[in-house]
């Protein structure tokens, strides 16, 4: 899909990922990369396997083939900078998440947008069974409140890659005691797509975790009326937690 390919950076030590969300595309979280770099920092915008494409290629993908594409990422972004931090938009929170219960101190901070790390859908909680009937049910993108503003996302969303999340969302609540590192939360008051459920859980379970409300966004908040406050805010929770200096600072 025009717009959808992926977005990197070169410029100095502090290196951060993002990870866009479920049948989403890098354009989501463009602006945000290139805010970051503006200001120095080097940023791996990935797209993941099966997105940007057709949901029917999605269909045959799983939430390993995401992971797997996030850490060939990180790892090559480790091996070029001196620091790292991992952010995503929504499942992309997710993907973040694990990343930094995996790979610990390796990881300065986290930075999520919306995070979906709980199963409550009442259409995903019947997926597993769904896709044994239905190849796609409509989709869950373009959740933005900015007039004007659109996400490049797919209209319909593939059951069997649907089902498949239900595993990574239990692996990441069982885990989620091993996020260690600061943790910054940007959740929208609004949000039509992931319920209130997942941020009270991380809530709860980290406690060292910062929750700021975005109170004139909906879902995609990236590309949203707050988005400005979460480009500012991440870039200050990256000068507060890295052991270097920005380039640009």
């Amino acid at each position: 899909m025009p717009g959808a390919e992926p977005y990197h950076h070169e410029a100095g030590q502090i290196g951060v990922l993002l990870c866009h969300g479920f049948t989403g595309t890098p354009q989501s979280l463009r602006p945000w990369g290139e805010y970051l770099a503006g200001h120095g920092v080097s940023v791996s915008l990935p797209r993941q396997p099966g997105h940007g494409t057709r949901w029917q290629e999605m269909n045959r993908t799983r939430w390993e083939d995401w992971y797997a594409e996030v850490e060939k990422a990180f790892a090559d972004l480790q091996g070029r900078c001196a620091e790292v931090f991992v952010a995503g938009l929504s499942l992309g929170g997710c993907l973040a998440l694990r990343l930094a219960e995996v790979h610990g101190p390796a990881i300065s901070g986290v930075m999520v947008v919306n995070p979906s790390i709980a199963n409550d859908v009442p259409l995903l909680k019947l997926a597993p069974l769904l896709k044994w009937f239905v190849p796609s049910v409509p989709g869950v993108a373009n959740d933005v409140k900015k007039p004007g503003a659109r996400e490049l996302a797919y209209t319909r969303t593939p059951v069997k890659a649907a089902a498949s999340l239900p595993g990574l969302w239990s692996l990441v609540q069982a885990d989620l005691a091993k996020v260690t590192q600061p943790l910054l939360v940007f959740h929208s008051v609004e949000d039509h797509v992931v319920k209130p459920t997942s941020v009270a859980i991380i809530r709860a379970k980290v406690p060292q975790a910062t929750i700021e409300e975005l109170t004139d966004s909906y879902h995609v908040a990236t590309l949203d009326n707050d988005a400005d406050r979460i480009f500012a805010g991440s870039l200050d929770f990256i000068r507060t937690h890295a052991s270097v200096p920005l380039q640009r600072d």
